[in-house]
C-alpha cells in the first residue's frame, strides 16, 4: 500500500511534537517533514512534495491560508487540511477559498484526523461541524456563479472536473482560444485568480462533489 505523505505545518513545538506521534500510529500514514512557518511550509512542499498537508492558519508571518492559496498556486495536487484552535467564520470562508480540503478544529480526535487525511488524499472534502454551518449560511446574494451562461457553466463544470483547456476544447469541439476566452470570463465572474480557486469556490457554494 502506498503510504500517505504528511507534512505538518505549525508554530506550536509541543502541537508538532503531538501530530509527529500521532502520524507514527498510523502505518499508511508517512511523516516527511515539520515546518514552524508559512515560509518553510513552501520551501518543504518544493522540495518533498506532500500529498497532505496538515496546515495551522494563525502563524506569525506568512499566515496559514496565504501558504495554502500560495502552495495550492504551485502544486494543486497537494491537499491542505486546516487545523486550528478557532472556529471563525472569516477563518473558514478564507480557508475555503485558497483551496483548502478540509477543515477541522484541534479538538478532533485521532479517528476524526486519520480519517480527513485518508479521505483528502482520495480527493474528498472534509469539514468540522462548524466549518459546515458556516459554509451553509453563507448568503446566496454572494453566488457570483448565477451569472455565468449556459456555456460558461459547461466550461465550469468540466473545470470542476480537472480538465485541461485542450481536454474542455476537445469535448466541446471548439478552439482553445474560444475555452481560454470563456475560463477568463468565469474567473472574473467568480471574483477568483485562478483555477484552484474557482474549484474551492465551487467547494464552499457546493457546487460539486
Amino acid at each position: 500500500m502506498k503510504k500517505i505523505r504528511v507534512l505538518i505545518v505549525d508554530d506550536h513545538t509541543v502541537v508538532r511534537g503531538g501530530l509527529r506521534l500521532f502520524l507514527l500510529a498510523f502505518s499508511d500514514l508517512e511523516l516527511i517533514g515539520e515546518a514552524s512557518s508559512g515560509e518553510m511550509a513552501l520551501e518543504l512542499c518544493r522540495v518533498n512534495e506532500p500529498d497532505v498537508v496538515i496546515m495551522d492558519l494563525l502563524m506569525p508571518g506568512l499566515s496559514g491560508v496565504d501558504a495554502t492559496r500560495q502552495i495550492l498556486s504551485k502544486n494543486p495536487d497537494i491537499k491542505v487540511i486546516a487545523l486550528t484552535s478557532f472556529p471563525d467564520d472569516q477563518l473558514v470562508k478564507d480557508a475555503v477559498k485558497a483551496g483548502a480540503s478540509g477543515y477541522l478544529l484541534k479538538t478532533a480526535s485521532a479517528t476524526e484526523l486519520v480519517d480527513a487525511i485518508r479521505a483528502v488524499a482520495q480527493g474528498k472534502k472534509i469539514f468540522s461541524p462548524e466549518a459546515e454551518k458556516v459554509l451553509n449560511q453563507i448568503s446566496e446574494n454572494s453566488f457570483y456563479h448565477k451569472d455565468l451562461t449556459k456555456r460558461e457553466w459547461e466550461i465550469f463544470r468540466l473545470v470542476m472536473a480537472g480538465n485541461s483547456n485542450a481536454e474542455i476544447a476537445n469535448v466541446l469541439v471548439v478552439s482553445v482560444a474560444t475555452v481560454k476566452y470563456h475560463v477568463s470570463n468565469i474567473l472574473s465572474k467568480l471574483g477568483v485568480k485562478n483555477r484552484s480557486e474557482a474549484i474551492a469556490y465551487a467547494v464552499q457554494h457546493r457546487l460539486t462533489d
